[in-house]
């Protein structure tokens, strides 16, 4: 089932660096942003989890819940989430399952060639478990996250 906005998100289920299980149905009753990247600690990636870090008192203030998802295991999201004071879960997708039900994970152009992997997006569940926004493909790392606070400032008036 893709991701659309307006149906169900995909459930799922992923273990934190901490080995703590998150699942969608945890999340019932508030809103949830799960912003997937390629890989911990590279340049782009770091922008964007220091871009969320730095709005995420603003989204606890609103009741909003925030995870990251990588293909990164334990030890490579706890190292990451130590070096950048990172606040938030980053959960491990290593099979890319839940990747592939959210389309964060397929084709892509890098560098003017088509490769497969890491789809940078983010999608925006409410809290009846409905995708309200999808962010297929974010172009600007580093600017994301300002964009994402600013969606769930205008949503709420």
């Amino acid at each position: 089932m893709p991701v659309a906005e307006g149906k169900k998100a995909p459930a799922f289920t992923l273990r934190d660096a901490a080995g703590n299980r998150h699942s969608l149905g945890d999340y019932a009753g508030r809103d949830l942003i799960l912003y997937f990247y390629p890989k911990d600690d590279t340049p782009g990636c770091t922008k964007e989890a220091q871009g969320f870090r730095a709005v995420h008192k603003k989204l606890q203030r609103r009741g909003v819940a925030l995870l990251g998802v990588s293909p990164d295991g334990p030890e490579s999201h706890a190292r990451f989430a130590a070096k950048f004071s990172l606040p938030f879960p980053l959960l491990c997708d290593e099979k890319r399952a839940v990747m592939t039900r959210y389309g964060a994970w397929g084709e892509k152009m890098m560098y003017g060639k088509k490769t497969t992997g890491v789809i940078r997006s983010t999608v925006w569940i409410g809290p009846d478990s409905r995708v309200v926004k999808h962010w297929k493909r974010v172009p600007k790392a580093a600017d994301h996250p300002a964009k994402v606070l600013a969606a769930l400032e205008a949503a709420a008036g």
